[in-house]
């Protein structure tokens, strides 16, 4: 089946996260790739060479935005220069849409620089709903919001994380980022089930899909963003696929980063997937 995003937000094809060590291969070469997504606070205090790099990107590109600093679940008050800040960049870029974590980075004005979890239970919802509902006023536009990879678990939580994302993306009227790779690392961290999770989500509200490689250590798995994508999280792209249809995707590879073909060639893959989507439709 195909399910559409509420916004109407396109599918901007197979794209990659862009990566300082793949500057002057793109300038040169200006590869063949659909999209671009970049990390926002990389680009949000500087006139230097990276946003010289992302204008003329821009220029070329698709650009999604994408954070790790909003910390939309702390408890500390807005950080409403942080979003002036934000919001700048994605009128400089024309971004076709921007998002971050649910989670929180920071708390009394100190950013860890890690995405922390969050307890799922009503109390941690409603607190967030008006966050993110506050923060699209500011921006005008809807937040697309990554479900997290997470190695532990609240004593006071009350509902499972897919439940939680559903009923904040709904009362919220957030889009969702759905990391499949980070699917499949929560519910191997916590002996899930990776296709009820996959059940519960909202394919209305999904926007945009990633893909990453992760680290095994036997007895759990850690988001490392480095190597290639596992099959596991290939079958549960696949059932992404089946459920929703065809999603803008992005690859991550933020550790030993290879060559830029190696990276792309990755990403590629996906191609076969969405493909046979395409065919069922014909069908």
């Amino acid at each position: 089946m195909s399910v559409k995003n509420r916004w109407g937000f396109p599918d901007l094809g197979l794209g990659l996260g862009l990566r300082t060590v793949h500057f002057n291969h793109i300038l040169e070469h200006w590869p063949q790739v659909d999209w671009f997504e970049i990390m926002s606070e990389n680009f949000m205090d500087t006139e230097g060479n990276p946003v010289h790099v992302l204008d003329q990107i821009a220029e070329r590109y698709p650009i999604v935005m994408h954070g790790v600093s909003m910390s939309i679940g702390s408890t500390d008050p807005i950080d409403f220069d942080y979003l002036g800040k934000l919001k700048a960049l994605a009128e400089r870029v024309n971004a076709h849409w921007l998002g971050d974590h649910v989670c929180w980075t920071g708390v009394h004005g100190k950013n860890g620089h890690d995405l922390y979890p969050l307890p799922y239970n009503e109390k941690s919802l409603a607190f967030l709903v008006d966050r993110i509902r506050t923060v699209q006023d500011f921006l005008e536009r809807p937040l697309i919001l990554e479900n997290p990879s997470t190695y532990l678990t609240f004593a006071n939580s009350t509902m499972a994380e897919e439940e939680f994302l559903a009923r904040m993306a709904e009362e919220s009227d957030c889009g969702l980022l759905l990391d499949v790779n980070n699917v499949y690392v929560t519910c191997r961290n916590h002996g899930l089930d990776s296709q009820a999770y996959l059940e519960a989500i909202p394919y209305d509200r999904v926007v945009q899909i990633h893909l990453a490689g992760h680290t095994d250590k036997g007895t759990h798995c850690i988001d490392t963003h480095n190597g290639r994508v596992i099959d596991p999280v290939w079958d549960l792209y696949a059932e992404v696929h089946r459920r929703a249809g065809n999603r803008a995707t992005l690859l991550e590879w933020d550790a030993d980063i290879p060559s830029f073909e190696e990276v792309h060639a990755e990403v590629l893959k996906a191609a076969q997937f969405r493909h046979m989507t395409e065919l069922r439709h014909a069908s």
